[in-house]
């Protein structure tokens, strides 16, 4: 395995471009593919915050909502007085796996020990009505993957999640919050959520303080425990689980898919079994994945996109006469690749990524997990 210590790369920000980058990134539709585009093309946060407003509406949408500096100075005091921080993409504690995955949270606030997010990770999900059986098999795998040098991460849900932090706290563990980290789902792991800042682990999350987790914010959460490993295990899940929309979103991000198998009459089993069908791997010890990753252990320091504050890289180019309206012309409801708009509208580049920028920020674009968008009707 790699030396877990991995080199650090990138710059701090400064505490007006981490406040900046705050602010950017909780105003309103601006996520992570919007900020990164926003950067590149403008240099940085500040000169993003600036364009936003006419950007808007030249993309057809009503003036939007831009945090005050007042509301990011209050999220900041929040973090500090919870003995939490905030890390921005590029900066050297920010979890180098997750530098090249094109739609990373630009900032995550974090508590505890911020190390284990630069270890080479295994995610564990599985249900929260979990057998005892699938909890002991959970414990025994985690502790193992932990012995072996592996951090493990996961939702810090009911059943399979607890059973995971909790044999892990020994040797390294991360959990993701869906909302803010003042607002700990479910109550009662807070006791377990206490002891893993307080140990070896820490807890993140890219939603903001006070922020109360919704159904639609779970899948977010399921896509960064599912980016910050290098393989995820599912151990239970029924036919119909986040735990499968776990498994999907690290299929899309390269990485390794392991499943337990289970009886054809447990409920529990179905996801599981359904999963090994479609060519995730078989996994009924840890050897299974230690084996699987050992090869990938490297991958944890290489990184594809550093997103400090660049000069501006993106062109800035305005769109040709008629350019704007053939590019809001070819888009519909039924999303289409970059590529295939390039094709289609024989744009440029700069010119179809402003006006996708334009339309983003108005509220009437719908990025895809594929790359691919379409127009919000």
């Amino acid at each position: 395995m790699s030396d877990p210590a991995q080199p650090k790369r990138g710059v701090r920000l400064s505490r007006e471009q981490r406040l900046a980058w705050l602010r950017l990134i909780r105003s309103e539709n601006v996520g992570p593919a919007t900020f990164r585009n926003l950067i590149n093309r403008f240099g940085g946060a500040e000169a993003a915050l600036d364009a936003i407003p006419d950007l808007a509406r030249r993309g057809g949408g009503r003036p939007i909502r831009i945090t005050s500096i007042d509301a990011a100075e209050a999220e900041l005091a929040t973090a500090e007085r919870l003995g939490a921080q905030f890390i921005c993409r590029g900066e050297p504690d920010y979890p180098a796996i997750m530098r090249g995955v094109d739609q990373a949270p630009p900032v995550l606030a974090v508590m505890g020990d911020v190390a284990q997010l630069n270890r080479p990770a295994v995610a564990i999900v599985g249900a929260r009505n979990a057998s005892l059986a699938g909890i002991k098999l959970t414990h025994r795998i985690a502790d193992e993957l932990g012995a072996a040098g592996y951090v493990i991460v996961s939702g810090l849900a009911r059943g399979i999640d607890a059973a995971a932090h909790e044999a892990a706290l020994p040797h390294g563990t991360v959990g993701v919050f869906a909302g803010g980290l003042d607002r700990p789902y479910p109550k009662e792991n807070r006791p377990l959520m206490r002891r893993m800042v307080d140990g070896r682990g820490c807890v993140i999350s890219e939603m903001p303080f006070g922020w109360e987790p919704r159904a639609i914010d779970f899948p977010r959460r399921n896509r960064v425990v599912a980016a910050l490993s290098l393989g995820l295990l599912v151990v239970e899940a029924a036919s119909r689980s986040g735990s499968l929309i776990s498994a999907r979103l690290a299929a899309e991000l390269g990485r390794l898919v392991f499943a337990v198998p289970g009886s054809p009459l447990d409920p529990r089993a179905a996801g599981t079994n359904q999963l090994l069908k479609t060519g995730s791997l078989l996994v009924t010890e840890a050897a299974d994945i230690i084996i699987a990753l050992r090869p990938l252990d490297d991958r944890i320091g290489r990184s594809g996109d550093d997103m400090d504050e660049p000069e501006a890289i993106m062109p800035a180019e305005e769109p040709a006469e008629g350019e704007r309206e053939r590019i809001v012309e070819a888009l519909g409801t039924t999303p289409v690749s970059i590529d295939d708009l390039l094709a289609h509208t024989s744009a440029s580049v700069g010119a179809l990524q402003l006006v996708l920028l334009e339309l983003d920020l108005a509220g009437r674009l719908e990025r895809h997990s594929d790359g691919r968008v379409s127009i919000v009707l």
